[in-house]
């Protein structure tokens, strides 16, 4: 038992060298403190997170994603481990994955802390992540589109052309009827490329301070929603009422609305662009 006190102890001192380190950008010393202090006690989560961390620093997310998948194996709640993971994967493009793991980071935040800067620092990663998912599916989807309304086009102009040779004294009839269908066939695949097309988002999706999507909306007694964040930095440096009502109001009063909440999500399933950080 005093050896691995020692060993811990020791561990514990190496951490300290190593932030040491960190702080003054020596990221390579500060890898070699970390990694000592892991050989000593390799089932410490947090000598793992800080070494992936130098790693991060020299955009080496190999080695990023191998530390922060031991960090997480190590605590399935560590905060750190499963954002700096979402981020190295996103790095590799694995967006379905890294995402994953950046959503698991902003619920364990927002349980542990939801107004520590961590929470929208993850929250800034993650709407990044969605827009980058977003934007390389849209991108493949509207180039099937497009290949595949060629081919309708095609397809439907040779008809024309066969239909015209086959049949005398109807040319306008046939020339009228191809018209339509080509017309049809542009109606169909704009309404196909929609949701992939921005526009304005709802008004009752956004917050009535800054206008912005919500993330994590609550709703106050007069009936107005806004982002938990927002409201909660009014009440404490402009004063303890509600922006638009004027009536009192204190934190303890804001309820989550979920209805808006969950409202949101089905927004941005369908539609990613909103997910751009401007």
């Amino acid at each position: 038992m005093k050896g691995v006190n020692s060993a811990a102890i020791q561990a514990e001192q190496l951490k300290l060298d190593g932030n040491l380190c960190f702080m003054k950008n020596r990221f390579g010393a500060a890898i070699d403190a970390y990694t000592e202090a892991i050989t000593l006690c390799p089932n410490v989560a947090i000598y793992w997170t800080n070494r992936a961390l130098c790693h991060r620093k020299r955009n080496d997310w190999t080695r990023v994603e191998e530390d922060c998948r031991k960090a997480v194996q190590l605590d399935h709640n560590s905060v750190k481990g499963h954002y700096m993971l979402g981020l190295a994967l996103m790095q590799r493009k694995k967006y379905a994955e890294g995402i994953k793991a950046l959503e698991r980071s902003l619920d364990l935040g927002r349980g542990a802390n939801p107004h520590s800067y961590m929470v929208e620092e993850v929250w800034q990663e993650l709407a990044r992540a969605k827009y980058q998912e977003w934007e390389h599916d849209s991108t493949q989807r509207s180039w099937d589109l497009q290949n595949l309304k060629e081919s309708c086009e095609i397809a439907l102009v040779e008809k024309y052309s066969l239909d015209v040779t086959q049949v005398e004294g109807f040319t306008d009839e046939i020339t009228d009827s191809a018209s339509q269908q080509l017309q049809a066939l542009n109606s169909v695949f704009s309404k196909a490329s929609e949701p992939d097309t921005p526009k304005e988002i709802p008004d009752y999706l956004c917050c009535r301070i800054t206008l912005d999507i919500f993330r994590d909306p609550v709703i106050a007694p007069s009936g107005f929603t806004y982002e938990r964040a927002v409201i909660l930095d009014h009440l404490n440096k402009v004063g303890m009422f509600d922006p638009i009502t004027r009536q009192p109001l204190r934190p303890s009063q804001l309820v989550q609305n979920l209805a808006v909440k969950e409202a949101v999500q089905a927004f941005l399933e369908t539609h990613g662009w909103a997910y751009r950080m401007d």
